[in-house]
């Protein structure tokens, strides 16, 4: 590779030096801001299901079932390559960079040309107005794809957290402010793009490199394989995970208005629980990928590494998922309102594959960072095929059904193949996920037990006292089903030791406390 000044923008030679130190400064960094954000969207979910209607998400979510199937291609995965390629200099992103502004270029014609069917497919002709609008968020995403990229690769944190909140933050506002002016649906679409515009101008702010002029650069096509992979494994997964939607958006109900009414509930039901989850997964998956590709060929590092990530993931994953399925109705009462009531019963059933949706999450860092993306893509390939089934199986029964379907089929057939499949090479082993798992299941199990005994002693009327009420006694009954594990206990002082960035340099020759081969205690 030729030397280019220009280079240096991509250089983690120092940072590999200092990785996990760095890690955990981001770490909590990125937590903070993901708090704030996630404040911000609950925020924001408060007022617009109270000033918009089901019918208004449901009609929005009908167009981003679709659309987001083509959103997955505005990327190619390129951006992943900047971040996990050990080395990689200017001419080589650029030329990235350039394909990302070509294929969403293209995407955005798709999108537009698509709107008509989209409309037809639901029977709903306000649909093509809200395609053709969206279709300018896949240029906008492009043209910022790489600029966030670098800033990950160079495990800048604190830059990413600002521009990630403020894209957020913006959006929100003008979403509000259109819900407020009588905008309807509209409110919803003003928001995607008001956030993706705010997204590109910030991240060219934080990252100074400037792409040169577009060129062919040696490797490139091998950097195009790892990406086309990973969009792949993208495509086959979101269209699995989307086809619920649009199965309901289609058949459950026997008018456009009831299948909207519907969907909106089931999808309200799905963003409650990810809510959640989501603002702990997603931070977390934000300094995983750098920081283990930073440890690609130091592999037990690497694996204790990814087990102290995990281990202190499911230490808040697993309870909170013991506590949002014990409080359903509640949760959906107070959140949404008494006419998302039947939301609740979905909420609860979708709750339980809150589990080990974190476990098989983190499998996509594992795949990343050891370059088997190749792999992944063939088991989201046979995924899919697992969840489309279950899909069809259960739609007979309604939405109700589909849930259900989906739940069985990922605790019984999909998670053990998947962790089989990604545990046959490299570090982390099978027996690894299970053995790590262990000691938070028996958390949150105790945690869902503690909870339904309060209930059972003290009864609440008020759905806002039992919130107020039982996030202690979750927290306490998990705090002390870990302390009688050794597992647990480990976890717990590390969790402290980071909160105060404490024992992170020490792991640099050791590597952090993991469970070792065969104790799952």
């Amino acid at each position: 590779m030729a030397s280019d000044p220009r280079d240096k923008f991509f250089d983690t030679a120092r940072i590999a030096e200092r990785v996990e130190t760095t890690a955990a400064r981001g770490g909590r960094l990125t937590a903070v801001a993901q708090a704030a954000r996630s404040l911000l969207d609950v925020g924001a979910t408060l007022a617009l299901v109270r000033l918009l209607t089901p019918q208004d998400f449901g009609l929005v979510g009908m167009v981003t079932a679709v659309t987001g199937v083509v959103a997955l291609f505005k990327d190619m995965g390129l951006s992943t390559v900047t971040v996990q390629r050990k080395t990689i200099g200017h001419q080589e992103v650029t030329a990235l960079l350039w394909i990302n502004i070509a294929v969403s270029a293209v995407l955005l014609c798709l999108v537009a040309a698509l709107a008509p069917a989209v409309a037809w497919f639901y029977g709903e002709p306000r649909l093509t107005e809200i395609c053709l609008a969206l279709s300018v968020t896949f240029l906008l995403g492009g043209l910022a794809n790489q600029h966030i990229a670098v800033l990950r690769r160079q495990m800048r944190f604190g830059s990413l957290a600002i521009v990630e909140t403020a894209a957020m933050a913006i959006g929100i506002l003008a979403g509000l402010f259109a819900a407020f002016s009588g905008a309807g649906y509209w409110a919803l679409v003003v928001r995607n793009i008001a956030t993706v515009a705010v997204n590109l101008v910030a991240a060219w702010i934080a990252c100074p490199w400037r792409p040169g002029r577009p060129r062919l650069v040696k490797g490139i096509r091998k950097m195009i394989g790892f990406g086309a992979n990973l969009t792949g494994f993208s495509l086959v997964n979101y269209f699995a995970r989307n086809l619920d939607d649009m199965l309901i958006g289609r058949f459950a109900g026997a008018t456009a208005a009831a299948r909207a009414t519907t969907l909106g509930q089931y999808q309200k039901a799905y963003d409650l629980l990810m809510l959640p989850l989501q603002q702990l997964n997603n931070p977390v998956s934000t300094v995983a990928i750098p920081t283990l590709s930073r440890l690609q060929d130091q592999p037990q590092r690497y694996r204790q590494v990814y087990l102290r990530i995990l281990r202190l993931l499911l230490m808040v994953t697993m309870p909170l998922a013991a506590f949002l399925v014990a409080t359903s109705d509640e949760l959906v009462l107070v959140v949404f309102g008494d006419q998302w009531r039947e939301a609740a019963v979905l909420f609860r059933v979708l709750g339980i594959a809150a589990f080990t949706q974190p476990i098989g999450n983190s499998t996509g860092w594992l795949f990343i960072s050891q370059d088997r993306t190749d792999e992944m893509f063939r088991w989201g390939v046979c995924a899919a095929a697992i969840t489309i089934t279950a899909f069809v199986i259960g739609l007979q029964w309604g939405a109700y059904g589909v849930a259900v379907a989906y739940v069985l089929s990922g605790l019984v057939v999909r998670t053990p193949a998947l962790l089989w499949t990604v545990g046959r090479r490299g570090p982390v082993r099978m027996r690894d996920f299970y053995f790590t798992a262990a000691p938070f299941l028996l958390a949150a199990l105790g945690t869902g037990g503690a909870l339904v005994a309060f209930r059972k002693m003290v009864p609440l009327s008020s759905p806002l006292l039992v919130l107020l009420c039982h996030p202690p006694i979750a927290i306490a009954a998990a705090v002390v089903v870990l302390c009688f594990l050794p597992s647990g206990r480990e976890t717990l002082r590390d969790a402290a030791r980071l909160a105060k960035l404490k024992g992170v340099k020490e792991t640099k020759e050791d590597g952090p406390a993991a469970p070792k081969d065969g104790d799952g205690s």
